[in-house]
């Protein structure tokens, strides 16, 4: 029978069959073996699997025999060995961010990295800024830039407060019927705005320690979430990094989407838009159509990538 992975702790996973009925299995030790699986973690949250339950089980557990194709996943660098890569959830209709502007900042280099690797897996991306009700004019500045630069390259920007349910309508309406990735720095509000988007969940959440500024995790496994309106929601651990795998140097401008339509233009085929003549992306930048924050997170990515594994 088939079912979906709702949680994975490591070695256990929580799958939901199509009636409905929440079963704990485990997966075969083939898929453990299996030379063509490079990442930390075989099985993944929203994966479509085959299980089978197991007869002489009292406790009504099942085997994970067989992983269905997956439409889509979207992965980062694995937490314990930087050289290999973690599948954070598969199969979805997008990807959201919960960002802050203020307690803690979230950077524009971390919320650049999370858009490039939502394009690179073809997943449709959505920032949403929460802590709306600690915004003074400073602060609400500050999103206003920020709205108004991806929201002109083509992202669903958004602004709420957990606290006081602000825009809450709206996020509930996007939501609907769809499966959706939400991630973000530690201490941004996620597991607060996940509360109220999923009545009874209740989710702890810790306060931002004060002494750091910095969120303390309260996540320590990704899980799925059916939301009332329909569609489900995929929880994420608190990211401090999100690292770039899978994408060579000469691919990264593609999924920057204001670049896509220079990149014909530049003089030569392969090139980076760092010191080559005749590019157009860089014209661009010098021009002011393309953000110059936005080329100094493309700029400071493309150093970390090492094309030595391509």
């Amino acid at each position: 029978m088939q079912a979906i992975v709702y949680r994975s702790t490591g070695s256990w996973y929580t799958v939901k069959t199509a009636e409905g009925a929440f079963i704990q299995a485990r997966m075969k030790g083939i898929f453990k073996k299996d030379e063509d699986i490079t990442s930390t973690n075989p099985i993944a949250v929203g994966d479509l699997v085959d299980i089978e339950m197991e007869a002489n089980s009292a406790e009504n557990t099942a085997m994970i025999t067989n992983i269905l194709d997956r439409r889509n996943y979207i992965v980062r660098s694995s937490p314990h060995n930087k050289h290999k890569k973690h599948i954070v959830a598969a199969n979805l209709d997008q990807a959201m961010l919960i960002c802050t502007v203020k307690e803690p900042r979230t950077s524009q280099g971390f919320i650049d990295r999370f858009l490039v690797t939502a394009a690179a897996y073809h997943i449709p991306a959505i920032l949403v800024f929460n802590k709306k009700d600690i915004y003074k004019a400073k602060e609400m500045e500050k999103y206003e830039d920020w709205d108004a630069l991806y929201s002109e390259i083509g992202y669903k920007v958004m602004l709420v407060s957990a606290n006081t349910g602000e825009g809450l309508d709206e996020l509930n309406a996007i939501l609907k019927d769809k499966t959706t990735l939400v991630s973000g720095h530690s201490g941004v509000g996620k597991s607060s705005l996940i509360n109220l988007i999923v009545p009874g969940l209740e989710q702890k959440t810790k306060a931002v320690s004060g002494w750091s500024g910095k969120g303390l995790h309260t996540t320590t496994f990704a899980e799925m979430f059916d939301l009332p309106q329909g569609g489900a929601l995929i929880d994420t651990p608190g990211i401090r990094e999100l690292g770039i795998v899978d994408i060579p140097r000469g691919e990264l401008s593609h999924y920057f989407l204001e670049m896509q339509a220079y990149i014909p233009q530049c003089q030569f085929n392969n090139c980076l838009h760092i010191n080559e003549p005749g590019c157009a992306v860089k014209e661009a930048v010098n021009e002011g159509e393309i953000d110059v924050e936005r080329y100094v997170s493309y700029a400071t990515m493309l150093e970390t990538i090492d094309d030595k594994n391509y």
